[in-house]
């Protein structure tokens, strides 16, 4: 670690932090292509292997099945080794799976493929927590978390038409061979550009790490002095133990807020297009184009809530409205908005429903991470990997589940009602039991945060 004493003073602090998290916005973009966009393939691919409906949902929940495992061990990695060496393996090995899904030859294949692209991604979002937990100071996670995350629905609304012209212009195995190349050029950027700690590159000065970690970050104070000692949450903890991970209540109804929004987010990102296909009769080049407004709504939702978030929390001083409330807020418009489509026939009706109910699932995205980080700052990515893991829990059941409707009943209909269920599940466990003012260390407004 480079000595902080001796950088040149500048009287103007740098803003290096944020190229971190543009670095981070470009790889979420090209997580979310890559994972998608089998949902486009699947239609050639079924036609081509001789895949079943029930089938079909199994390859695209095989994706959760390697996940699950991953995610989890890539948090304990990531605060173990950092961000920096475990994403660029992460990125290796999933540049390798995406490209190997191109060479399949049939179900068994693909569903291996499939489990082997979870197996490489499931090390992303620990680490991006990781990072922005070390180079954000706690004002500014929200904008950051909203910011990074922001990628999700942008790369599903660019993805999406740009995915449905590959398949038209390459076919389907053309597709997952140009996705490789691109995820591959993005890892000299992040070898070169990114370290696990802002006093560590050598494009950061003095006033911007004053910047950094102002507010007393728990995490970044703790690197400057072996005897530092973590600010105490209002119910006394002053660091994070397994136990704490496992049964605090805050952590524990974030954990199932994120399954729900996990159990939406995969069932459109699977199923939207299918959707669009079976009961619109759209052609997969029109399916593509059907779904760039839906995403790009969330985008700019989740966009706005993120600084939405930051902005609250500096009015109100407290944790609770700027978090626990945008996500119960969020899951319960979600909840309504979905039902009305069971029931409509109108392709124009039901894009509208789905959009509302798409962009409001996601977005409270960023207040997820951020409470991990409010919460367990000096476990953050090890926080992020337990709450990923049931992110990809459902994103095995949400598409296994919703093939196994569509193919026993012919319809979308139950799976609609089953998200409205979650959604309001999410809404009554977050405001019964998500209060994060009193579990976080290191609160940003110590002094007279509240229950």
């Amino acid at each position: 670690m480079s000595d902080i004493s001796s950088r040149a003073s500048a009287s103007a602090a740098t803003y290096y932090r944020w190229v971190v998290v543009a670095l981070l916005f470009a790889i979420i973009v090209i997580n979310y292509i890559d994972r998608s966009a089998i949902s486009y393939a699947i239609g050639p691919m079924a036609k081509e292997l001789g895949i079943t409906d029930s089938q079909q949902g199994l390859v695209l929940g095989a994706f959760g099945i390697g996940y699950a495992l991953t995610t989890f061990i890539g948090g304990i990695l990531v605060d173990r080794f950092g961000a920096r060496i475990v994403l660029a393996i992460s990125v290796a090995l999933w540049v390798v799976s995406i490209g190997g899904t191109g060479l399949v030859q049939g179900f068994m294949l693909a569903l291996v493929a499939r489990a082997a692209l979870g197996l490489a991604e499931g090390p992303m979002f620990p680490g991006m927590t990781g990072a922005i937990s070390r180079w954000l100071s706690p004002r500014e996670r929200g904008k950051a978390m909203g910011s990074s995350l922001t990628a999700v629905p942008l790369s599903l609304a660019i993805g999406a038409p740009i995915v449905s012209s590959l398949i038209a212009w390459l076919g389907w195995r053309g597709m997952f061979y140009v996705l490789a190349v691109v995820s591959f050029m993005w890892l000299p950027l992040w070898w070169f550009m990114f370290r696990d700690r802002p006093e560590q590159s050598g494009f950061v000065n003095e006033a911007e790490l004053r910047e950094i970690r102002r507010l007393g970050d728990a995490s970044d104070a703790s690197a400057e002095s072996d005897d530092a000692v973590a600010p105490a949450s209002a119910d006394g903890a002053t660091s994070t133990s397994w136990h704490r991970l496992l049964t605090n209540p805050t952590l524990l109804a974030n954990y199932w807020a994120f399954f729900v929004f996990g159990y939406f987010l995969f069932f459109f990102m699977t199923w939207l297009p299918g959707y669009l296909e079976r009961v619109f009769h759209l052609s997969v080049s029109a399916v593509g184009w059907f779904s760039v407004v839906p995403w790009a709504a969330a985008a700019v939702v989740l966009f706005s809530l993120g600084h939405f978030s930051d902005n609250l929390l500096k009015r109100t001083r407290r944790l609770r409205p700027a978090r626990s409330h945008l996500i119960a807020g969020t899951q319960a418009i979600a909840a309504v908005a979905i039902i009305p489509v069971a029931f409509s026939s109108s392709l124009t009706l039901s894009l509208i429903f789905i959009t509302i109910a798409l962009a409001a699932s996601m977005g409270a995205n960023s207040a997820y991470y951020a409470v991990n980080v409010d919460v367990a700052p000096d476990r953050s990515a090890t926080a992020l990997g337990i709450m990923d893991f049931g992110f990809a829990i459902a994103g095995f059941l949400a598409p296994a589940i919703t093939g196994w409707v569509v193919g026993s009943q012919g319809s979308f209909d139950d799976a609609f009602f089953l998200l409205a269920a979650l959604g309001l599940s999410s809404v009554i466990l977050t405001l019964l039991f998500h209060r994060p003012d009193a579990h976080a260390i290191g609160h940003p407004y110590a002094t007279d945060h509240a229950n």
